[in-house]
């Protein structure tokens, strides 16, 4: 019976959320590839979320749509996708009215525009989710409290004192800690003018940053301008208008598009450990424990999901999107489509990429389930 309940357990709070998370993040990457290929007036042929057998589909005017056995993936069909294959079933019997209409026969930029829309309606999704959670939720912060100044320290030598407030560097509003870092960041040797809200009264003090080496969050060494204080912690909750939680959203989207090159770039600099790396299970986990724990967390984690998954499938790797737009870029400078031998040869290598990838990824999930 205890083995019961806890698959049911398992089920309920991490396997159903993930198959949902990840079938929302699935959907929306389809999506963008069906509707720009409508747009350009290709004929879909199929429209799928997951892969293997198909647990129930309709045809639905000249398109398939169908909910398949295996989760972790999708694909839109369209005619004439595999435009050198002489043995493609989809071209042998070709009317004429749909031969304009089948994929191959577009311009490449009209099938870049298609093979792209799938990885940017996934970093589309994440914008809208976080201008969402802006909007609805406001903002969390930490606020600009200072509770701690260190001994010799530019701050203390301007006067700061433990429990200021600080509201203002060179006239501009302060309402966060984020805030602040943001403008002492780069100013190293540059006197700041700081308000400062101490008790029931305002003071302005100026100081200086100083050019500091410490760690960062990589564990790399280096330098950056700081003033010597430390944040009390205290966290509140900004309202936000709809214009300011659209700025937000589009700031939060951009922080995590560079995190996640930057990541990548310390992953091949070798900084990062690839025991770092997680997928569907870590995913699972983490999804269900967002689930249970605060549910408030899952739409910005859903957010951060869905802009690692579309770039990822930006990635030059053939197999996968930015694969695809690599061989449509050498057709449109060379003026004529990379070889189907070519081709194949390159998705051979691709796969084995990914496999190996998922190998890793999978090997990592499995070692942090089993401590």
């Amino acid at each position: 019976m205890e083995i019961i309940l806890s698959t049911l357990h398992i089920i309920q709070y991490y396997f159903l959320p993930f198959v949902i998370v990840l079938g929302i993040m699935i959907f929306f990457h389809e999506l963008g590839h069906f509707l720009v290929a409508k747009c350009f007036g290709i004929k879909v042929l199929k429209f799928a979320l997951g892969f293997g057998p198909a647990l129930a589909k309709k045809t639905i005017g000249e398109t398939e749509y169908s909910i398949r056995c295996f989760p972790l993936g999708g694909f839109v069909k369209m005619l004439g996708e595999n435009m050198l294959d002489e043995e493609d079933e989809d071209l042998r019997d070709l009317k004429p009215e749909d031969e304009k209409r089948s994929f191959s026969n577009k311009h490449p930029l009209k099938r870049m525009a298609v093979v792209s829309a799938g990885p940017v309606f996934n970093l589309a999704l994440a914008l809208l989710m976080f201008c969402a959670v802006y909007l609805v939720s406001g903002m969390n912060i930490i606020l600009p409290e200072i509770g701690q100044v260190t001994k010799g320290s530019p701050a203390e030598k301007a006067g700061f004192l433990k429990g200021d407030t600080i509201t203002a560097v060179n006239d501009t509003k302060i309402r966060s800690w984020m805030e602040l870092k943001q403008q002492v960041r780069d100013k190293a040797g540059i006197p700041l003018v700081m308000t400062v809200k101490r008790n029931d009264h305002y003071v302005t003090l100026t100081v200086i940053p100083e050019e500091t080496t410490v760690k960062n969050q990589f564990g790399e060494i280096v330098k950056t301008p700081l003033i010597g204080i430390v944040a009390a912690g205290n966290q509140g909750r900004i309202k936000l208008k709809p214009g300011e939680a659209i700025e937000e959203g589009f700031k939060e989207t951009w922080r995590w598009i560079k995190m996640t090159f930057l990541v990548v770039e310390k992953l091949f600099q070798g900084v990062v450990s690839i025991k770092t790396l997680g997928g569907p299970i870590l995913i699972g986990q983490m999804t269900g424990r967002i689930v249970q724990d605060d549910i408030g967390y899952l739409v910005p984690f859903m957010a951060i999901i869905s802009i690692n998954l579309g770039i990822l499938n930006f990635f030059p790797i053939p197999i996968l999107d930015g694969g695809l737009i690599v061989f449509l870029l050498i057709e449109l400078i060379t003026g004529r489509p990379v070889s189907l031998k070519k081709r194949e040869f390159a998705q051979r290598v691709g796969l084995f990429l990914l496999v190996l990838l998922m190998t890793v990824v999978f090997y990592n999930d499995l070692t942090r389930v089993l401590k």
